[in-house]
């Protein structure tokens, strides 16, 4: 499993409207600008963070996004299933595959689930408000 782009700027997304929250609307010009990435590309994470209501937006003047939720309310893991469709390691763990024909006797299967559902917990303990603690940041960007 890899996490894209897609999946790691909507963290940053997040982390950047939690932690510049003003009670208003913040201009996603401004997100893009603080965190150095394409107005473009945030155009097409948003809508799904919109329409799953994690974040609000008004358009016009004095338009923009806010959290919808407190950020102790947001899992990664709920954001990165959002964006990333979903995170399992192997296709026959997607929820929409073909049950495979050969799972009573596949000698990994229990590898990756157990992996899976590993993963799953390990994003699912980690929240927004976790990550905008300045003790968890190094002189990386994700």
């Amino acid at each position: 499993m890899m996490i894209s782009t897609r999946g790691r700027y909507a963290l940053r997304v997040m982390i950047d409207l939690a932690e510049h929250d003003s009670g208003g609307f913040t201009p996603m010009k401004d997100v893009a600008e603080r965190q150095g990435l394409s107005l473009k590309y945030l155009e097409r994470i948003l809508p799904v963070l919109t329409k799953n209501k994690l974040v609000s937006g008004v358009h016009g003047k004095g338009g923009g996004y806010r959290l919808s939720r407190r950020p102790e309310e947001y899992t990664v893991g709920e954001i990165l299933r959002l964006t990333e469709g979903n995170l399992a390691p192997v296709s026959c763990l997607y929820g929409d595959a073909e049950p495979c024909s050969r799972a009573s006797e596949c000698r990994t299967l229990k590898m990756w689930t157990d992996f899976y559902n590993m993963t799953n917990k390990y994003f699912d303990g980690i929240t927004i408000a976790d990550l905008m603690r300045s003790d968890n940041a190094g002189d990386y960007v994700i």
